[in-house]
């Protein structure tokens, strides 16, 4: 008896030893699986970072477009009157996006109401074809001005004066414009003009007219008036005055260049 008594401790601290090891493996066994979970932790915050990132780049991107846009159109805007050197005053009707040949280009839509044409401009070339917007009203008053002043005609070949006054046409500089108008007038009184020199006439005329009564919001033929107003108020007109300007050296006789018409004109 006292034997068996003396076994069953023995049991019980081996019982007990072993539950102490199961313990110790499990604890370390939750220490093990715990410390991945310690990792993964820090792979969320660089991830949130690496995220972030790309949208503030974006946000910057939008912001900077508005800005190239507005600079590729230099403040030009739907139904504003323009004036495009080659045909005079138009009026934009539309800010339009086209594909060609593989790019996107923005083009200005432009009406020429009186040619009844439309053209089509791209945004980034309007300062190389010279559009402007309409002339001040500072400005119309010195291209009316310049009419009331002496015709200034060079003594040289017909030819070349019509090549000079068609480049002051295409300029779209008013004021040029306007030197044509006043250098090629002929009042009553005076010899008719040739073919080519009413057509040069009547072209700077049709630009001068069209801009000063959008400027002034007139009809064309209240500015057409107003031009021949001014025009006779200019010195120096008639028969007597051409004859003048010619003793001067100022004109040349013969608009188409043809000497023998100067020396039948001189008989």
């Amino acid at each position: 008896m006292p034997s068996k008594t003396a076994k069953m401790p023995a049991k019980t601290v081996a019982s007990k030893t072993a539950g102490l090891k199961k313990a110790a493996s499990a604890s370390k066994a939750g220490s093990r699986t715990a410390k991945p979970a310690a990792k993964s932790a820090p792979k969320t915050v660089v991830a949130s970072k690496v995220v972030a990132k790309p949208a503030a780049k974006a946000g910057a991107l939008r912001v900077e477009e508005p800005k190239k846009v507005l600079t590729q159109r230099q403040g030009f805007k739907t139904n504003e009157f323009v004036v495009y050197p080659a045909h005079g005053v138009g009026q934009i009707l539309a800010i339009e996006e086209q594909e060609i040949a593989g790019a996107k280009l923005e083009l200005f839509v432009i009406n020429f109401m009186k040619d009844k044409m439309t053209l089509r401009v791209p945004t980034a070339k309007i300062a190389n074809v010279g559009m402007r917007k309409l002339s001040d009203p500072t400005l119309v008053k010195r291209a009316l001005e310049t009419l009331k002043g002496r015709a200034r005609i060079k003594r040289t070949m017909w030819s070349r004066r019509a090549q000079e006054y068609e480049a002051k046409i295409n300029s779209g500089d008013i004021v040029a414009i306007a030197e044509v108008v006043r250098d090629l007038f002929r009042s009553e009184s005076q010899p008719e003009q040739s073919y080519s020199e009413r057509q040069l006439y009547e072209a700077a005329l049709d630009r001068l007219s069209r801009e000063i009564a959008v400027v002034q919001h007139v009809t064309e033929t209240e500015a057409v008036k107003e031009i021949e107003g001014q025009l006779a108020k200019s010195p120096r007109r008639g028969a007597k005055a051409e004859a003048d300007a010619e003793t001067d050296g100022d004109i040349d006789a013969d608009p188409d260049g043809d000497d023998a018409a100067v020396a039948d004109e001189a008989a």
